[in-house]
């Protein structure tokens, strides 16, 4: 378990994101958890049991939500570097790792999540991987969409997903 965290929330507009965070072993900060409400209570039950902090303490201000502010002001690749932690079986741990590989402006669907992943016929596993994501943004499964091209699924809801596309849409870089 992790002994303590600290959390904060900061306005974007689809709405309130709160992160929470615990010290890494640089002296930086690690994002546990992180989604679309104002709320510590709806982020602490996705952090994996070892990972869940014993108690959490309100910060003013973290560092790590000038990054989100600066993604919502159109800089999409702020929020590559910020380190994150995640708990769970070797299939869904890399596969987390790769969801950072998905380029802004250019979602996946599930069954090229899946075979970005390694395993073309695992998709409802990757599916499974953007559900169980705990560091909302940072870890941006709201870049893959349903097999179908539909939106699919998003813990945070489906306009927060549907602005979370159009914004970085709107501003990733051209592909070469």
């Amino acid at each position: 378990m992790t002994p303590s965290a600290r959390f904060a929330t900061v306005a974007t507009p689809p709405g309130p994101f709160t992160v929470v965070v615990t010290p890494g072993p640089d002296g930086g900060d690690v994002v546990l958890a992180a989604g679309w409400t104002d709320d510590v209570a709806e982020l602490l039950p996705v952090v994996h049991r070892a990972l869940r902090p014993t108690w959490v303490e309100r910060a003013e201000h973290l560092p790590v939500l000038d990054v989100v502010e600066a993604h919502a002001a159109g800089d999409l690749g702020a929020i590559d570097a910020v380190p994150v932690r995640q708990r769970s079986g070797p299939f869904l741990e890399d596969a987390w790792e790769v969801l950072r590989t998905v380029p802004a402006g250019q979602p996946d669907t599930y069954a090229e999540f899946a075979a970005r992943c390694g395993r073309p016929s695992a998709v409802r596993a990757a599916a499974n991987a953007c559900a169980r994501n705990a560091a909302a943004l940072f870890v941006p499964c709201h870049r893959v969409l349903g097999s179908d091209g539909g939106l699919g699924g998003f813990r945070w809801g489906t306009p927060v997903k549907r602005w979370l596309l159009d914004h970085e849409a709107e501003h990733a870089p051209v592909p070469a």
